[in-house]
C-alpha cells in the first residue's frame, strides 16, 4: 500500500495532535471504512483463486494472511469497544 507524501503527513499530525478536530476524525474514520470495504472486495475475488491452488500454496498463504487477520481483529475490537 501506498501513500502519498501529505497523507503520512496528515497521519502523524494526528498522532501527534493533543486535541483533533472532528471532521479529522470524521475524515479518518471515512478513509479507514473505504478501505475495509475494498479489503471485502478484494478477499470475495481472492477467495476462490486460492481455492484452486494445491495445499501447500493454501498454507502458505493462509500463514500470512491469519497473522495480518489476527492483527486487523485486535484492532477493529479496540476500536469497537471504545466506542
Amino acid at each position: 500500500m501506498h501513500y502519498p507524501l501529505d497523507e503520512i503527513k496528515r497521519k502523524l499530525d494526528i498522532k501527534r495532535a493533543k486535541k483533533i478536530r472532528e471532521s479529522e476524525v470524521e475524515k479518518h474514520i471515512s478513509a479507514v471504512s473505504q478501505q475495509m470495504k475494498q479489503l471485502h472486495e478484494d478477499l470475495s475475488v481472492l477467495l476462490p483463486l486460492i481455492e484452486k491452488m494445491d495445499q501447500q500454496l493454501k498454507e502458505d498463504f493462509e500463514k500470512t494472511i491469519n497473522l495480518q487477520g489476527t492483527a486487523l481483529i485486535k484492532s477493529l475490537l479496540n476500536l469497537t469497544v471504545n466506542f
